[in-house]
């Protein structure tokens, strides 16, 4: 099969199972696509991912980003022939006790995803949260590493640097923060309706240390935050233009949470919404569990490339060696052993 020769699109799509269709195969040939999410459907053994990544690299060039969320705990969507990755409160937990340990067991998540990730074709995960663990919002919970933005920060800082050393990116959520908020954007419009500079001073400071470590991309939360902006922060340009951008001096690929959650109902129709996303400044709109809504999407974005493709490239996997049979990668899976 030919290579499509095509720039990469502002929008990532996922496939239907654990083999590419023909329907999966036209929608990823469309001009406004440039990356591939993968969920816990789409996996059933390291063998099968290999062939889908592959089927996926071969589709077009430059080849569509493959990207997973693969945090650890809850979130992980590849379990049968990877490592269990614990929770990252549990990386919080042994900060209380040890902070060298647990410096050193965040960089070995770190690690330890990456390598495994990308044996297996993937170039990035969502992962870290950076959210904080104020005890109110059951979606996030046991995600967060910690109530302190110190140390939040911190463990933040060297899981992006564990990701990167295993030759995959890094991308925060969700910007400024979901861990105040109770509702679940999944299902509902979360409001924030504490002082912008107290989320500033808070939720946002992971950022800062998870920027300087390397952080490649930023997922925003479709939260509101009331006093600053009347729309969700994906939607923002306060959020994304002035703080993001300004601010923290992020300078990475911004990634829209899932548009076809409730949280980001707020802007109208998918299209709207990939609008609405894009025009605020994310780099690339994201459109899950929605084949219908994906071939609107598709056609309202018509064949425009991403506006920032060097920011994109940046995201893909590094090195070629299957750092698995490496020593790092045994004394990392051993370090990470401790918070089981």
């Amino acid at each position: 099969m030919r290579k499509l020769r095509l720039p990469l699109g502002p929008v990532v799509l996922d496939p239907m199972g654990v083999a590419l269709t023909d329907d999966d195969r036209r929608r990823l040939a469309h001009p406004a696509v440039g990356a591939v999410v993968l969920f816990a459907r789409n996996y059933e053994s390291p063998e099968q991912l290999r062939a889908l990544t592959e089927e996926i690299a071969r589709l077009r060039e430059p080849a569509l980003l493959v990207c997973v969320d693969h945090e650890g705990g809850r979130v992980q969507r590849f379990r049968e022939g990877f490592t269990a990755i614990p929770a990252m409160r549990g990386l919080g937990r042994l900060w209380d006790r040890d902070r060298d340990r647990a410096r050193e067991a965040a960089h070995a998540a770190g690690y330890v995803i990456a390598s495994e990730l990308a044996a297996h074709g993937v170039d990035f995960s969502f992962a870290p949260v950076l959210d904080l663990d104020y005890g109110s919002s059951s979606v996030i919970g046991d995600r967060a590493l910690h109530f302190d933005p110190n140390a939040a920060g911190a463990l933040a800082a060297r899981i992006v640097q564990g990701l990167a050393e295993g030759g995959v990116a890094a991308v925060g959520k969700h910007f400024p923060g979901h861990g105040f908020a109770a509702l679940d954007s999944h299902v509902a419009v979360p409001r924030d309706d504490r002082p912008v500079a107290e989320i500033l001073r808070k939720d946002a400071a992971p950022y800062r240390e998870a920027i300087a470590a390397g952080l490649a991309g930023v997922m925003p939360a479709h939260v509101i935050y009331a006093q600053a902006d009347r729309e969700p922060a994906g939607y923002s340009r306060y959020w994304l233009q002035e703080v993001l951008r300004g601010k923290l001096g992020f300078e990475g690929l911004i990634f829209s949470d899932d548009l076809s959650m409730e949280g980001a109902s707020t802007a109208g129709g998918v299209p709207e919404r990939a609008r609405a996303a894009l025009a605020a400044g994310c780099d690339m709109a994201l459109l899950c569990n929605d084949p219908e809504g994906q071939e609107r999407l598709l056609e309202s974005l018509g064949d425009a490339p991403i506006a920032h493709p060097e920011r994109a490239e940046r995201m893909r996997r590094k090195g070629g060696r299957d750092l698995r049979k490496s020593v790092a990668y045994r004394d990392a899976r051993e370090s990470l052993a401790q918070l089981a």
